[in-house]
């Protein structure tokens, strides 16, 4: 029979930290951006091709599917390496603070998508896309960074769950955009919406308090305010780690970044070959990116508590497992199908669900760095990954122009997953422990 100290003690456990305003406001600042961040990526991915079919006469070069096909590849190769490039936030947040750099990252992306709305040639889209790249790619890594360390220790580990809900939140938000405003006004209102974040980050650099953990860091180690931190993520106590989650990172990015940013095209083409017109086929591409994004949220609910049960590796597994799977039925057998619509979209939402597996890289990350590199290796790990895709998305690219078809080309990127699992044994694992300090 429990005595009373056993039914305090279980209370206790049962109760969670509460949060204080700055925490709440300050969650909501990075899950908010991080949003944003998601609907500015898949923006691109919904408003491809009749930005492309504008833009490319314009710039000297027909408007044919090979082409529009090629310089859209082209131009998410240059997005991406923008994104690569954001590593560069995480040395500038643990010397400056993170809730100064996340704004930063925040207002970047958002002035240079709103920008795009003016792009008059395939260049000028580009190069906007590239440094709105460098400023999404910093705010994941700010964004996780400040959630661990500002909130309780009890609650962060959901903490990651929610917040990487955001970013297919945006995704869903940019489907029903490009279902309503696109649809009515086009692909340049769609990119004028991502001024929207410029207020988010205003918010954040002014309301949101700087973490106790980075300033108690500052405080503790002077002596090392100057050193590199991107120098420091690779001696001897962090090399390994710090290769290691590059690496897992890097599969990721390719597997769902192929799925994901090649999902609207396919549905479109399934669309059409099932009889529905050009309209109707672009809004089963927004239904079909909404469902996509509804199983990505409950992936990345469904997590943190499995990673608490089974450990950050075996989940992590999991979840490769069931990428591997989904991309490559989903891709390599219903897209060929002759009704194959439904259950490539059913297979979508499975694809969704393991995409989650970023929810862990949020919740794990923060575990294996202290607290005076701890962006830096957030922001290093997360955007190297991005060069590798981009070299992947030229690779796909060409695929697909010589094998004319899509279904194949990115059914292959499952083959990551299995370079994947093989990594998964040499990273640590982190159950069961705190923050480091």
């Amino acid at each position: 029979m429990p005595t009373t100290l056993d039914r305090q003690i279980s209370a206790t456990r049962a109760t969670k930290t509460p949060l204080n305003r700055s925490q709440i406001t300050g969650f909501w600042g990075a899950w908010a951006g991080w949003t944003l961040d998601g609907m500015d990526s898949f923006i691109y991915a919904l408003v491809l091709a009749p930005a492309l079919t504008e833009l490319l006469p314009r710039s000297g070069y027909a408007a044919t599917p090979a082409n529009v096909g090629l310089a859209g590849s082209i131009l998410f190769a240059l997005f991406l390496v923008g994104w690569g490039l954001s590593f560069i936030w995480g040395p500038l947040a643990d010397r400056f603070g993170r809730t100064k750099v996340l704004a930063a990252t925040i207002f970047t992306f958002a002035i240079f998508t709103g920008l795009a709305a003016t792009a008059h040639t395939v260049w000028e889209l580009g190069t906007y896309r590239f440094f709105a790249g460098v400023g999404i790619g910093g705010e994941w890594a700010l964004a996780g960074t400040y959630v661990a360390e500002a909130w309780p220790e009890d609650r962060r580990k959901m903490g990651a769950g929610y917040l990487q809900t955001g970013y297919y939140a945006g995704f869903f938000l940019a489907a029903a955009l490009n279902y309503t405003i696109g649809a009515a006004f086009g692909w340049r209102a769609m990119f004028l919406v991502g001024l929207f974040p410029v207020v988010i980050s205003i918010m954040v650099l002014l309301r949101v308090k700087e973490t106790d953990k980075w300033e108690r860091s500052e405080t503790a180690h002077p002596h090392v305010k100057h050193e590199s931190s991107l120098k420091a993520i690779f001696n001897a106590q962090y090399r390994k780690r710090t290769i290691v989650a590059t690496v897992l990172l890097t599969v990721a990015i390719i597997g769902l970044w192929a799925g994901a940013v090649y999902e609207p095209s396919a549905v479109i083409q399934l669309a059409t070959k099932a009889g529905m017109d050009k309209a109707g086929a672009a809004r089963m591409a927004s239904i079909a990116t909404g469902l996509l994004s509804i199983g990505t949220i409950i992936g990345c609910l469904a997590l943190p508590p499995m990673a608490e049960k089974i450990g950050r590796r075996k989940t992590l597994a999991v979840y490769f497992v069931g990428m591997a799977a989904s991309i490559a039925l989903a891709f390599g057998w219903a897209f060929y199908l002759p009704n194959g619509l439904v259950p490539f979209i059913a297979l979508l939402v499975v694809l969704g669900f393991f995409g989650g597996n970023f929810a862990l890289f949020s919740l794990w990350l923060p575990e294996q760095f202290e607290t005076r590199v701890r962006a830096t290796a957030f922001a290093f790990c997360t955007s190297i990954g991005r060069f590798f895709g981009a070299i992947v998305n030229f690779g796909i690219g060409a695929m697909v122009l010589n094998m004319k078809t899509l279904g194949v080309p990115i059914a292959i990127t499952a083959i990551a997953f299995l370079i994947g699992l093989a990594v998964i044994p040499f990273a640590p694992e982190t159950k069961g422990q705190e923050l480091p300090s």
